[in-house]
């Protein structure tokens, strides 16, 4: 899948098929890089916890809320999903992000969901954010 949107070019090599937690996985990550922080919101539970492996913990569906709103001075330019891997109520999701100011991280999100239902929420979210140029 490629897409571009909002000056956004989005790549992802799966294909999501007819497996809904990848497809919400992949539709996630792509909400996060935009920053359609109401999107990611609608699936998290209200006592979210949320890692950036590093840098912080947010703990609750306000503290979440404030650190997507804090992200909004990063624009990125690309977003390249390598893998999408979902197993009962865990998934991750790895790839590269590009910035419009030329850095890229590597990143991977690796998320516990509360249930193993096609709509369970997510309930934690572990993030490894690396830089690489």
């Amino acid at each position: 899948m490629n897409t571009h949107s909002e000056n956004l070019r989005v790549e992802c090599a799966e294909n999501c098929g007819n497996a809904p937690k990848k497809e919400l996985l992949r539709d996630l990550s792509i909400a996060f890089a935009k920053l359609e922080v109401d999107f990611c919101m609608a699936w998290v539970t209200d006592d979210i916890v949320w890692e950036v492996i590093g840098d912080h913990i947010k703990r609750g569906k306000a503290d979440f809320e404030k650190a997507l709103n804090h992200m909004n001075n990063r624009k990125v330019q690309q977003l390249h999903i390598h893998n999408i891997i979902t197993h009962g109520n865990a998934g991750s999701v790895n790839g590269i992000l590009a910035f419009h100011d030329q850095q890229r991280f590597a990143f991977c999100d690796v998320y516990n969901f509360r249930g193993f239902g096609r709509n369970a929420k997510i309930k934690t979210i572990t993030s490894y954010f690396i830089q690489i140029s």
